[in-house]
């Protein structure tokens, strides 16, 4: 239904959705799930019609509502109002604004407007596309705290004050939704390439190269709320393993057959459950062989019939990297199945190609190996490495994908390749899948992906900052999250203090979604097996919980046992992670809203909702400061009951993490 209004905008009302034409701009509101809208605009003919992360099934309808001035769109608990003069937005909860768009355009009719011709919704065209440097702009909130927005290797949890860049890199994985104090969630759901900068005067996001502005937004009482609402439209993670709740072993790397087996046979000797043992990088022949190299792994289903009958599943790593002298090379790149360059050489990604994980036949392509190569064998499943992919030129705009420039659908990439991989074993029939990835965007917790912080440095700062990160990640609707225990760069195993490092590290994982040991530990003085196929890459030394000598053993021992310890209230969280979206790793304010001291913590969470986990995050530290909410909390390693509501000092000795289970009742 056309609507003619006075004001310089021609509006439709059509099934719920108001769509606005005014200056060349078309926009376009609807509901969008619980609680929330999502909008829509552009300055092309029409829109894409692309949904990107926004997959799930959402069901809403909005009542529109048109005046002389202004159009009112509600769902729920959320409205926004057009103004019918100046075309900005104003988002209210409950009939309360709490956030409106940055309107610095005179047009006689907003008060805080300024002749500055300062629009909320820019677009800078590109020569010779339809695409568009595109800016959209809010007006910041003073007291605001924002979270969210995926894994950034900094030390700053709340991010207001931040520039973040919207790019997957090694370490850094971009899922732009960020989580408000003030009751909202937004998502910007686009996958290309961009920046958000959490101003103090405004918050302004940009994409480099799009065809329209697309976001949604939510509202709600609490963050769970938030992340809930978030999750029923991206889609949620699929029932969690029983078998993988437990400890995974891996390093950098073990390359034969005879390693990986002398591994597990000595945890089954000592008594110690080995969930997953993971064959890392350079087993395979060539860079884009998807095999194991028969010289050094000449019987891979003896190896992991072995395995099995120990208990122990096998994971294998797989990179979407393929060299000039593999054997699918010349049928790859002829058939498109190869990421391109619009200039410059391909090989800048360090002398290898990559696969084109945007195009779904190159996807099943190397699905088809891998089956034929490991699945067959009884490999239970992949560590999908790279998943970035990791350029070693960052000038992004260079790089084309099948379903358009890197710019543009770069983050189209990790989902791309996660996506494959389950749901391709789960045509096979498999039930419990959970494979190791390095990257995601929003919506990938769907794809049974279990997604680790990267190849992070040892030491404890590094530590420090994976807490915000997983916190972080957790609230952008990520939760199989995990790290590589100690760090994977730059360790000594025989340096005491690498050891404290491990150690300190390790208590954190035990109350972690995953508890992985990984690392490539120095000093590398191991030589080369040969300088040809499996053998060619180096290895690190031993990284198994015996490798540092007794004292650690007995405390890493000891946080293991507490992990099986809870090994059902782990599987519970897992459950709820699938029901509702909520993460594991739980920032203090998700489990105490209410509690305004709980938004200023940085460096303690909530293990789900029963226990408080404070990590020791410096060298030397044997006592520390741990916040507890009101309540009564047990001390879980003396049995003490505490009354909660003020800060106190505990002891903190190398083999204990203050750790308070909550008291209910």
């Amino acid at each position: 239904m056309y609507i003619s209004t006075k004001a310089e905008a021609c509006l439709t009302v059509e099934n719920g959705v108001l769509i606005a034409e005014s200056k060349g701009e078309t926009l376009r509101i609807e509901a969008w799930g619980p609680d929330a809208l999502r909008v829509r605009a552009t300055v092309n003919a029409d829109f894409t019609g692309k949904d990107h992360a926004l997959t799930e099934p959402h069901g809403a309808v909005a009542e529109i509502e048109v005046g002389e001035t202004k159009a009112t769109v509600r769902n729920g608990r959320i409205s926004v109002e057009l103004d019918l003069q100046g075309g900005w937005l104003r988002f209210q909860r409950d009939g309360v604004e709490f956030l409106r768009e940055y309107a610095r355009n005179f047009n006689g009719v907003n008060p805080h407007a300024k002749p500055l011709f300062i629009h909320a919704r820019e677009y800078k065209a590109i020569m010779k596309s339809d695409n568009f440097q595109i800016k959209l702009r809010f007006d910041s909130h003073k007291g605001e705290r924002i979270f969210g927005m995926g894994q950034y290797q900094q030390p700053e949890f709340d991010l207001k004050g931040c520039v973040l860049e919207l790019a997957q890199r090694n370490s850094q994985i971009s899922v732009p939704y960020q989580l408000s104090s003030l009751g909202y969630g937004f998502f910007w759901n686009n996958p290309g390439y961009g920046k958000v900068t959490f101003g103090k005067n405004l918050t302004e996001w940009e994409a480099v190269s799009a065809k329209e502005i697309d976001y949604w937004i939510t509202v709600g009482d609490t963050p769970r709320d938030l992340v809930r609402n978030f999750t029923a439209v991206t889609g949620r993670a699929p029932a969690y393993p029983e078998s993988a709740l437990g400890l995974w072993q891996c390093k950098l790397r073990y390359r034969t057959q005879e390693e990986v087996l002398s591994v597990a046979r000595e945890y089954h000797r000592r008594g110690i459950p080995l969930d997953r043992i993971i064959i890392d990088f350079y087993h395979w022949t060539k860079d884009g062989e998807w095999q194991f190299d028969p010289t050094y792994w000449p019987d891979p289903k003896a190896m992991v019939d072995e395995l099995h009958a120990m208990g122990t599943q096998c994971l294998v790593s797989v990179w979407p990297t393929v060299e000039r002298g593999s054997q699918y090379f010349k049928e790859m790149r002829a058939r498109g199945f190869l990421v391109w360059t619009d200039r410059g050489q391909a090989q800048c990604m360090n002398q290898y190609y990559y696969v084109d994980a945007t195009n779904k036949q190159a996807m099943e392509f190397v699905f088809e190996k891998c089956k034929e190569h490991y699945l067959d064998y009884g490999i239970d499943g992949f560590w999908l490495d790279e998943a970035e992919p990791e350029y070693h030129c960052g000038d992004f705009d260079i790089y084309r994908y099948h379903t358009g420039p890197a710019t543009e659908v770069m983050s189209e990439y990790p989902l791309g390749y996660t996506r494959t991989f389950y749901e391709n074993m789960k045509k096979l029939g498999y039930t419990e899948i959970a494979n190791l990835a390095r990257s995601t965007w929003a919506g990938g917790q769907k794809y049974g992906a279990v997604i680790w912080s990267g190849d992070i440095n040892s030491n404890f700062e590094t530590l420090r900052v994976q807490l915000c990160a997983g916190l972080n990640i957790g609230m952008a609707g990520i939760p199989w999250w995990n790290t590589d225990i100690g760090g994977f760069l730059g360790s000594d195993v025989n340096d005491p203090d690498f050891h404290e490092l491990l150690i300190r590290w390790f208590q954190f994982a035990t109350f972690c979604p995953v508890l992985r040991m990984h690392g490539d530990r120095g000093p590398h003085d191991i030589p080369r097996l040969s300088d040809k196929g499996g053998g060619k890459a180096h290895t690190g030394q031993p990284n198994e919980l015996w490798s540092y000598g007794e004292e650690v053993y007995e405390i890493l021992k000891k946080y293991l046992d507490i992990r099986l310890s809870i090994k059902d209230y782990i599987a519970s969280l897992m459950q709820e992670a699938s029901e509702n979206g909520s993460p594991l790793l739980r920032a203090m304010f998700y489990e105490f809203p209410e509690d305004e001291g709980c938004w200023e913590l940085d460096d303690q969470y909530m293990f789900g909702s029963r226990y408080l986990v404070a990590p020791v995050l410096e060298l030397g530290a044997r006592r520390r400061e741990v916040y507890l909410p009101k309540g009564r909390w047990k001390n879980i390693h003396t049995g003490e009951a505490v009354e909660g509501g003020c800060r106190i000092t505990v002891d903190a000795p190398l083999d204990i993490i203050p750790v308070f289970e909550r008291v209910k009742g």
